[in-house]
């Protein structure tokens, strides 16, 4: 069975310039954002920071890096039902202030048709949720 790989992306403007979004872009508040899983641990490694989130029934390692316009981060192996979850998060200037845009690539592991649509779905929501949580935590925005 042919499973593929779903990206999904949303995109928000804020009222504040990037270096306010940047300083609300923990991987602790982007995980809390979500709000699908619970930040149990933070490991601060020479790759990045390493977040274990623990979710219904699993434990997720998800492991962050910094970039000059936000943060990426992606699940650490096969990860419960995903083969591949990634998520970018960029923040530029626009405007009088910034462009939040989050974009998450995941494939499932499950021998289940339309998998990868449902994940996506979901995944979709995930990132809605946290795009308006960040944008709500963000001065001025």
């Amino acid at each position: 069975m042919w499973t593929g790989m779903r990206e999904v992306e949303r995109s928000r403007f804020v009222m504040a310039r990037p270096p306010a979004v940047h300083r609300t872009l923990s991987p602790e508040a982007v995980v809390a954002a979500e709000g699908t899983f619970t930040v149990t641990a933070v490991e601060e490694t020479e790759t990045g920071t390493l977040v274990t989130a623990a979710g219904p029934g699993m434990s997720v390692p998800l492991r962050f890096e910094s970039h000059d316009d936000g943060l990426r981060y992606t699940a650490e192996g096969e990860v419960g039902p995903f083969d591949h979850l990634e998520t970018r998060i960029t923040v530029v200037p626009e405007e009088n202030g910034s462009r939040v845009t989050m974009r998450s690539t995941v494939s499932l592991n499950l021998p289940l048709p339309f998998a990868d649509r449902i994940a996506a779905w979901k995944r979709g929501n995930e990132i809605e949720r946290a795009i308006e949580e960040l944008a709500a935590d963000v001065p001025g925005g």
